[in-house]
């Protein structure tokens, strides 16, 4: 296979690499361009874009010529995909503040918007409708009816006042949407059916037709499967305390439904038959795995695996063509996000090695693969630092791996190190790739290293379920023991070692210097969680003492009473800390309240230890805006510089 430049490479190009080392403005910019996606026809492409200045929803022909481009302004764009050839959708989210004043005083809401290819005409869903709010709570998918094309979300119906007003129904503990059909041309929706606060989500079939929905008992702790929208039919009764079930999407017949079972051994994908009941595990081990679908149907073609065989992709001549691509770019991770109807053209995207990241679109009758837009276009080859997989053993015997980064340039030798661990934490891990945050670190002069704890994913259900029960225990000394080994190994100098992480990793990285001693000059923590006890209360506040969601919670963390969750909270033992602290934390997080690090900070300087505090207006948990992801960076930076210098 042949790899070229293609026409429309300098439509997506967003801006020209720099001769000069990128800056950390570079590292924190969001990508130049994402979300790219491929229309069924493999004629026509979609994405969020940077053009000059400004972020833009772009629709182009694969031969280079611009259909639509529409300013996306300050968005926090999700996802962009295909109804057809005709409508792109995007899906976006906001912190609301009001008029959806829920539980938790503001929630992370998302919208859908759709984008007439033809007329350059766009809405927004639900936007036009006064009987409904906002926000879209789920997408299942789209399909022609009569002709014309529609898409199915999730919505809230807003009850009416005495005086006329529509507004939200809060009387309820619970935010029940409804099924809604949208049409994609003129924005109008028609209720389908009705919701109800144990539904966990539809499965839509060909014409609209609505095949199955779950709905989640939780008095019981029961996950129920029933064909179709209502009860007549039960197929699947499944006891779910702590994790519960979830519906898949469809299944590789039109017969079919998948259902991800987490309490299964392996984490199961399972199809289900929604005539008989009957059941098949089709991917024992599902984990994180992506799905493979037909891009008219919505049928299921297959998983990716990680293997470069792809063993558990279907369809002979999808396998083939995935393959193909795999083999054109060796060394690189490479993913495949999209494809035609015919499997002849696809996108792909790869990273890792020398390759900031890059989208390609690979003509597979051609036999090329033609560039089509860059991530980080400023970041050179040669300012990509060498990253691998780092293997040891914790201190119990149990055998872990993270992903190690070099500086650019560097040997393995005596490296300052920061240890970035992941979020989550339980089912989350890092791989080989390009990550933003840790090779910013890496082109300040440090060795990053982001270990693969017990809990993490990646791995199967045994190694998972280790996590559960060590949020302050040994999740935490599998990151130190991965210092250890990296210190034994020679490749890092433990005495010049910082820990870094954000939300799960932010509190590890603070329990790395008050729960734990005497390891990090440093802790730099980004929507940390500072005070399980307090965590706990404000979570289940807004979730209800008896929902899954905090037996899950409780389960992880695995401290049953106050006392036993104080001894494992930074913010309770702030006096302890050994190492100077830097809280960062976005005003409008909905995951992990900034109350946590205002606590921590009250906390230390009570105690009169070394911090500092800064809060991120205008951001969220996930860090998505440009301004404050590059503000995190410097000042985290100047922090690891002054007590922890490179040099």
């Amino acid at each position: 296979m042949r790899v070229r430049l293609c026409r429309v490479t300098i439509l997506l190009l967003a801006t020209a690499a720099s001769p000069a080392a990128p800056p950390l403005e570079a590292y924190g910019r969001l990508p130049g361009v994402e979300h790219l996606a491929l229309s069924p026809s493999g004629e026509r492409v979609a994405t969020i874009a940077v053009m000059g200045e400004r972020r833009r929803l772009i629709v182009a022909t694969t031969r280079g010529k611009l259909l639509q481009s529409v300013d996306a302004g300050n968005f926090k764009t999700r996802d962009v995909w295909w109804a057809g050839d005709d409508h792109v959708l995007a899906a976006t989210s906001s912190t609301y503040k009001a008029p959806l004043q829920l539980v938790l005083g503001q929630a992370e809401m998302w919208n859908v918007f759709s984008l007439s290819v033809r007329t350059g005409h766009l809405i927004a869903v639900f936007d036009k409708n006064r009987t409904l709010s906002p926000a879209v709570f789920a997408a299942y998918g789209s399909a022609v009816v009569d002709g014309r094309s529609f898409g199915y979300f999730g919505g809230l119906t807003l009850t009416t006042t005495v005086a006329g007003e529509f507004i939200l129904d809060t009387r309820s503990d619970f935010i029940v949407p409804d099924l809604y059909q949208v049409d994609l041309e003129s924005g109008k929706a028609e209720r389908i059916a009705r919701g109800s606060p144990s539904h966990r989500g539809w499965v839509m079939g060909e014409g609209g037709r609505i095949v199955a929905h779950a709905e989640y008992i939780r008095e019981a702790s029961l996950w129920r499967l029933y064909a179709g929208e209502d009860r007549e039919r039960l197929l699947l009764e499944l006891p779910a305390a702590v994790e519960v079930p979830q519906l898949a999407g469809r299944g590789r017949t039109a017969d079919t439904v998948l259902v991800y079972d987490p309490r299964s051994t392996g984490d199961a994908i399972v199809e289900v038959d929604i005539r008989s009941g009957a059941r098949q595990d089709i991917l024992p081990e599902a984990g994180d795995r992506r799905s493979f679908r037909s891009p008219d149907s919505g049928l299921l073609l297959g998983f990716d695996t990680d293997d470069a065989d792809y063993p558990a992709v279907f369809l002979p001549e999808l396998r083939a063509r995935l393959k193909a691509t795999a083999r054109a770019f060796p060394r690189l991770r490479t993913c495949v996000t999209s494809f035609s109807r015919s499997f002849d053209r696809l996108v792909a995207f790869t990273d890792g090695g020398d390759d900031s990241g890059t989208w390609w679109l690979v003509d597979i009758p051609a036999g090329t693969a033609d560039p089509i837009g860059y991530a980080y276009p400023k970041i050179r080859s040669k300012d990509v630092g060498a990253t691998r997989m780092f293997h040891y053993t914790a201190t119990d015997g149990l055998a872990l791996d993270g992903v190690l980064t070099l500086p650019p340039g560097s040997k393995e030798q005596k490296l300052p190190v920061v240890m970035l661990p992941h979020g989550g934490p339980i089912g989350v891990s890092d791989s080989i790739g390009f990550d933003w945050w840790a090779q910013a670190y890496a082109s300040a002069g440090y060795a990053v290293f982001q270990p693969n704890f017990r809990g993490s994913g990646g791995r199967d259900h045994r190694f998972r379920e280790a996590g559960y029960g060590e949020w302050g225990g040994r999740m935490l000394t599998d990151i130190a023991d991965g210092l250890a080994a990296l210190a034994a190994a020679g490749i890092v100098d433990p005495r010049r070692a910082c820990i870094v992480g954000g939300s799960y990793g932010g509190y590890a990285a603070l329990a790395g210097v008050t729960v734990q001693h005497g390891l990090y000059r440093c802790a730099i923590a980004v929507a940390g969680v500072t005070d399980l006890s307090a965590f706990v209360g404000w979570k289940q506040r807004g979730l209800g003492s008896k929902s899954a969601g905090i037996r899950f919670l409780r389960e992880a963390i695995g401290a049953e009473d106050e006392s036993a969750m104080a001894r494992i909270s930074p913010g309770r033992q702030a006096a302890r800390a050994d190492a100077p602290v830097l809280l960062i934390h976005g005003i409008d997080d909905t995951v992990v309240p900034i109350a946590q690090s205002e606590a921590m900070a009250d906390a230390l300087g009570r105690a009169g230890k070394p911090h500092e505090f800064i809060r991120m207006k205008g951001e969220d948990h996930w860090l998505s805006r440009d301004e404050t992801r590059t503000a995190m960076l410097e000042a985290s930076v100047a922090f690891l510089r002054r007590h922890n210098p490179a040099d």
